[in-house]
């Protein structure tokens, strides 16, 4: 059985904060992350990068979260 290792849990949970906040952005046009740093500030724009980047690791790592 293949563990999940401490970065990809934070992958998990970086993409989960990502998917909520698009979900607010579609829902409600309310941008969490610009909110709370800044539209398009530095600081927002790393998240998104991060967030982002998440995202393909956890695409890379989807065989381990699949069953077998």
């Amino acid at each position: 059985m293949n563990k999940l290792s401490a970065i990809d849990w934070i992958a998990i949970i970086l993409l989960i904060i990502g998917g909520v906040n698009w979900g607010l952005v579609g829902l409600f046009s309310f941008d969490l992350v610009a909110t709370i740093f800044g539209d398009m500030s530095t600081i927002a724009r790393v998240i998104y990068v991060v967030v982002g980047l998440s995202g393909l690791w956890v695409l890379g790592i989807a065989g381990k979260l699949a069953k077998k």
